[in-house]
């Protein structure tokens, strides 16, 4: 029953956007438990991971480094190339890019821990991302846009360390030292972080409701579009590099899930409103994509190995 629960997210997930989005009042009071739900789900998933699985992913830093680079060349890429194709508008254009200069947000390690992928390599990229940001978010953005913005890197990575270091790590240790006690815990918590994850998912639709209706038909296409490339190119690029589908599914996610709401807030404090629109767009989108992405790769039984053990699999 919680596997079938489970394995049904995205249903959950587009009801619960669809509730949101015809009754925003409901939800739009629940901003300040984005945080702690986030952080419950970032525990569980520290719940299924060892120290062990940590120490493998970080004696591989050439996949790390590729998964930053493909993500900080694709994404403004896509998004700059996406954004003149359908001859958006410049505020329009420049939140897109915005978007693809963002390192990889949390809902990234999220999505990799349903889709049951290589959680410690996507936090050890995420972490990796956000670093860099300080330097590659405003000079992306200068390259495709001629304009030079301050990225807030500190205040970032702070939230980073608040939301997915200490949970992951206290649920890791707490796994290491208490491995069999905690099975029932493991096995309940995917349902839980499944439940968290669509309320997190309504309250983002419910604060964005009126961007989303004053939204055009191109710019949902571009985000749609920025969104499933980035995942597509993350993973073809890793299947064509010959890394395991474990660590392909890893990288697809990191490059195509980004820190939508850093790009939001760097729209709002140095463009206009209007810019902010692909960053709230996407959002909701990367959600709703990951959330059904995640479903389909639960489902794969091609893989029998689990995230935890996939490096032992690259040749």
């Amino acid at each position: 029953m919680i596997q079938r629960l489970t394995q049904l997210f995205p249903l959950w997930a587009l009801l619960f956007s669809l509730l949101a989005y015809w009754q925003p009042q409901w939800l739009v009071g629940g901003k300040s438990a984005i945080v702690p739900l986030l952080m419950l789900i970032m525990f569980g998933m520290g719940l299924s991971l060892s120290w062990d699985d940590f120490r493998r992913v970080f004696t591989r830093p050439a996949v790390i480094g590729l998964g930053v680079l493909l993500q900080y060349s694709l994404m403004p890429l896509i998004a700059w190339g996406l954004g003149v194709l359908l001859q958006l508008p410049q505020e329009l254009l420049i939140g897109l890019v915005l978007v693809g200069a963002c390192p990889g947000g949390t809902a990234s390690n999220v999505i990799a821990y349903l889709a049951r992928a290589n959680v410690a390599l996507s936090v050890a990229i995420t972490f990796a991302s956000t670093l860099i940001a300080i330097a590659a978010t405003p000079l992306l953005t200068w390259w495709y846009l001629g304009e030079r913005i301050p990225v807030p890197v500190e205040g970032m990575l702070l939230s980073l360390v608040q939301i997915v270091v200490i949970p992951v790590v206290a649920g890791s240790a707490l796994n290491t030292f208490f491995h069999r006690q905690l099975t029932p815990a493991r096995d309940l918590f995917p349902l839980i972080s499944v439940a968290a994850i669509v309320v997190v998912i309504g309250i983002i639709v419910a604060l964005n409701q009126s961007r989303i209706g004053d939204a055009g038909s191109a710019v949902f296409i571009a985000v749609a579009l920025h969104n499933a490339l980035g995942l597509l190119g993350g993973y073809v690029i890793a299947r064509v590099l010959r890394f395991d589908k474990i660590t392909a599914r890893t990288l697809a996610i990191e490059v195509g899930m980004q820190n939508s709401g850093l790009g939001v807030a760097l729209a709002i404090k140095h463009f206009t409103p209007l810019a902010a629109l692909p960053g709230a767009l996407f959002s909701v989108w990367h959600n709703l994509s990951g959330s059904l992405l995640a479903t389909v790769w639960q489902r794969d039984t091609s893989t029998s190995h689990t995230y935890s053990d996939n490096e032992k699999h690259h040749p």
